[in-house]
């Protein structure tokens, strides 16, 4: 048999990808990321795995940044300025809003610079590029579940026993990663084009602790303004998270239908629009 034919057989038995271009709005490929699961299992465990990579205290950092900044946090805003937590005691109140807008300022910081920080993979390897954004979303779940278990010896220290309600964390850890798969999607997308997101992303996720109730509670917030309050997809999670963790904490659940009906059209409208610019980021990276 000649060479030309052995290379004819080997070329039909191995796997083909059709790279075509996208043929409308909806035209999302959505079925590409199965096929490339094993690289979404890959980036992430580099990911985890270079974040610790040669440090002193290793994986503890992940419980070390919560711990100290609820310290920190209760001293100035709790023992010197006096805001009320509702009745729960500061730390666990405190900590418990921490625990998701930790992963969400980490998944949001990541997920934005996903496609620029991997410019070399995309300019030379054909993969579904939705998978950088996804992989940068999912990493920081290790980071909370970590922050999770020093918040349990957390609650041990103040005699807070958890409730039924924690077996419902997955579903708001859940809806966490939407809004920030959601945000990245449109902020990593953008950052191929306009570098100057950026230098707005850190100010951006800075604010987003103050608009959030994270040092306060919703009760702080004038009756008035509560509605428009709502709109932040972030008030909810950090809602769900201290309802799931802390007994007796009550939550008005209305609140969570203009942050569920924001989080779709972001997540779908992100989608839509990263699957548009996606075929110009080699070229524009």
């Amino acid at each position: 048999m000649s060479a030309l034919g052995v290379n004819e057989d080997r070329a039909a038995i191995l796997p083909h990808v059709r790279i075509r271009p996208v043929t409308g709005l909806l035209d999302l490929d959505l079925s590409s990321l199965w096929h490339y699961r094993e690289l979404i299992y890959i980036l992430v465990w580099r990911d985890v795995t270079v974040r610790y990579k040669q440090t002193l205290l290793g994986v503890a950092w992940a419980m070390f940044q919560p711990i100290a900044t609820m310290l920190i946090f209760t001293a100035v805003f709790s023992v010197m300025g006096k805001i009320p937590s509702d009745g729960f005691p500061y730390p666990v109140f405190l900590y418990a809003g921490l625990l998701p807008w930790f992963y969400v300022s980490q998944a949001l910081s990541r997920g934005g610079s996903s496609l620029v920080g991997e410019a070399p993979l995309i300019s030379k390897v054909y993969f579904p590029r939705l998978i950088l954004p996804l992989a940068a979303t999912i990493a920081p779940l290790v980071d909370l579940v970590l922050a999770f278990v020093a918040f349990l010896g957390l609650m041990a220290w103040f005699d807070v026993l958890p409730t039924w309600r924690i077996l419902l964390l997955p579903l708001f850890a859940g809806l966490a990663a939407l809004i920030t798969l959601s945000g990245g999607l449109w902020i990593s997308a953008l950052y191929v084009k306009y570098r100057d997101v950026g230098h707005i992303l850190p100010m951006f996720i800075q604010l987003g602790m103050f608009v959030s109730p994270i040092l306060y509670p919703v009760s702080k917030v004038p009756e008035s303004w509560r509605a428009f309050y709502a709109l932040n997809p972030v008030v909810s999670v950090v809602e769900g998270f201290r309802w799931a963790l802390i007994p007796g904490f009550q939550v008005d659940f209305s609140m969570f239908l203009p942050s569920l009906g924001i989080v779709f059209v972001v997540l779908i409208g992100g989608l839509i629009y990263f699957r548009s610019m996606e075929r110009t980021f080699a070229d524009v990276i």
